[in-house]
């Protein structure tokens, strides 16, 4: 079974870079943040074209949104939502055998890292703890679950073109890491990417926009991860990270899409 995660930054804009993925990668299950329309406007007919029947969204106009696209059969849908707002940040579904997938798009979070200054910072925060208390109370970790998306953390020193030169910034502040590594811990998550490739290699998933030439500066993050529990674990069979897709035109995204292979 392979799945790819994909902050598209806009399904309707992107969809010609979405079907040139599927054309490559031939993922059975597709998950991804920033669709930014409303359910009544996916695009669906070119996905189901392309055998993606089974399709959960959720979805809001112009901003966020997220949707789980599946070849195979989804067994339960359901939506989560955090810090009293409805603002379509995650879906999840069953997969046959009972695989519960989760797919997120945690906030960015603004500019300044002081959640007193910043109401972004402040609500990243709670959404992080709040998540967290809600894995410990409604999900066992003996449950098979994989969580892919846009977290909006890149929480090791090599997931950071420059540790301490971001250590102020947010996605990379001490407090976010901390908090995500409390999310990561509530289950014994797994993190897939870093089982393949090394804490101490570079590895990353977004690159600015406000790079003339991205891939010479590469001053890149890893915001987009996949996480197993631990009955997956042994399932792992590799990943891959599309960085080529940053340059794909028209408009590419500045995230790329991320894959994993799973015989569970």
């Amino acid at each position: 079974m392979r799945i790819v995660t994909w902050n598209i930054n806009s399904v309707r804009l992107r969809m010609p870079l979405l079907l040139r993925l599927i054309e490559q990668e031939q993922p059975d299950v597709i998950c991804l943040q920033e669709t930014k329309c409303v359910d009544a406007d996916f695009p669906f007919a070119p996905l189901v074209a392309q055998g993606y029947v089974h399709n959960h969204v959720h979805g809001m106009k112009s901003y966020n949104g997220v949707a789980i696209l599946s070849r195979l059969p989804l067994e339960g849908r359901d939506v989560q939502h955090w810090c009293d707002k409805r603002d379509c940040r995650h879906a999840l579904g069953v997969l046959p055998g009972g695989v519960e997938v989760h797919c997120l798009y945690i906030p960015a979070g603004g500019d300044i890292p002081d959640p007193e200054q910043n109401d972004k910072f402040a609500h990243k925060l709670r959404f992080l703890d709040d998540m967290t208390a809600w894995w410990a109370e409604r999900r066992d970790p003996s449950r098979p679950m994989v969580l892919v998306g846009d977290l909006n953390i890149a929480p090791l020193e090599q997931d950071v073109w420059n540790h301490k030169a971001l250590l102020d910034v947010v996605s990379h502040t001490p407090v976010e890491v901390e908090k995500l590594g409390a999310m990561q811990r509530s289950l014994g998550w797994v993190d897939a990417m870093r089982r393949y490739v090394p804490e101490t290699e570079k590895l990353y998933t977004w690159w600015s926009y406000r790079a003339k030439d991205w891939a010479a500066a590469d001053r890149g993050r890893r915001l987009d991860h996949i996480w197993v529990t631990p009955p997956l674990a042994a399932s792992l069979k590799g990943i891959k990270v599309l960085r080529e897709a940053r340059g794909w035109e028209p408009k590419p995204s500045d995230h790329v899409p991320v894959l994993v292979d799973l015989d569970p």
